[in-house]
């Protein structure tokens, strides 16, 4: 949760500052945009990781038992 935190603020107040500018009203138009990527990445995060853990751990399965079987 901690690594969604980080994650959405950075790309988030990348992107606004990059497509807004920084505009008098730049925290309040960053801190709603943060807040709703925080709100769709933590369940896309609990939904997908499962998914993506299980395809790291097939494709590199055997090279970390070959390193093993030395």
């Amino acid at each position: 949760m901690i690594m969604g935190i980080i994650t959405t603020g950075i790309i988030s107040f990348t992107l606004i500052s990059i497509n807004i500018g920084f505009v008098s009203n730049f925290l309040v138009i960053w801190l709603k945009s943060w807040s709703m990527a925080y709100m769709i990445v933590i369940p896309v995060i609990l939904l997908v990781g499962p998914i993506v853990q299980k395809l790291v751990n097939s494709m590199f399965k055997d090279a970390v038992t070959r390193q093993y079987d030395l």
